[in-house]
């Protein structure tokens, strides 16, 4: 369910011309309540609209038409990267700052030529969330933890980053993905799955049933050990 807590038709017009409109878009409601609360604390940084996966990130995007959206990299129904482009093709002027705990710099790339103004690491929004939403407003980018003005430059250093690094073979699984799967590796339950990220169990279900499809196994032995031959976890000694 999502949450709407303004409708722009019904504001006050003085007070929507000085703020600065913001819609949070995660799955994780400890996020989305956490990057709230700091964005409250800016006196001209207003929070109109929260969206719990993909599809709902569309509807409150297109109907607020807030200044900005911070849009998790890893949503159910709709991963933020289509999300993205869906909204891009419906409403441009909105600047995207992707949130994620996790990304490789080919998404990063992706993401930018998509039209993402930022790229925010969860691990740094305590310190770098006004920042880079004001980088983002005056015109520039936010990339590696810092305020980026020529788009050519930081996307051909990426891609030059990008062309480096080995190729890691993830079968197509989504960095959310692949934490889930090192969760079954160290053995925990569904139930624990779901504490550990803050989502349902039927949000694990439908992660661990794409996870069987990309993968070929079928049961959580199999995936285990798949995972383990193939070195798509890090396990702690």
């Amino acid at each position: 369910m999502s949450t709407v807590l303004k409708n722009r038709k019904t504001e006050d017009p003085v007070i929507s011309a000085s703020s600065i409109r913001v819609v949070v878009a995660d799955d994780h409601p400890v996020v989305r309540i956490g990057v709230r609360n700091m964005l409250e604390e800016e006196p001209d940084f207003e929070v109109v609209g929260e969206a719990e996966d993909g599809d709902v990130a569309i509807t409150q995007t297109l109907e607020l038409e807030p200044d900005i959206l911070l849009l998790d990299l890893q949503m159910p129904r709709l991963p933020g990267l289509e999300a993205m482009r869906a909204i891009m093709d419906k409403s441009p002027r909105v600047k995207i700052i992707m949130l994620t705990s996790t990304i490789s710099t080919q998404q990063v790339i992706e993401a930018l030529q998509i039209g993402a103004r930022g790229i925010l690491l969860k691990d740094a929004v305590a310190s770098d969330l006004a920042t880079s939403v004001r980088a983002v407003l005056s015109g520039d980018y936010w990339i590696g933890g810092a305020r980026v003005a020529n788009l050519v430059t930081a996307l051909n250093e990426l891609m030059n980053k990008a062309a480096a690094e080995p190729e890691r073979k993830t079968y197509g699984l989504t960095p959310r993905e692949l934490e889930v799967t090192t969760c079954i590796v160290e053995g925990c339950s569904n139930r624990d799955v779901a504490r550990q990220f803050a989502i349902s169990e039927e949000t694990v279900k439908r992660h661990l049933s794409n996870i069987f499809d990309k993968t070929g196994v079928s049961t959580r032995l199999e995936l285990a050990l798949f995972a383990i031959a193939r070195k798509l976890v890090v396990l702690n000694p």
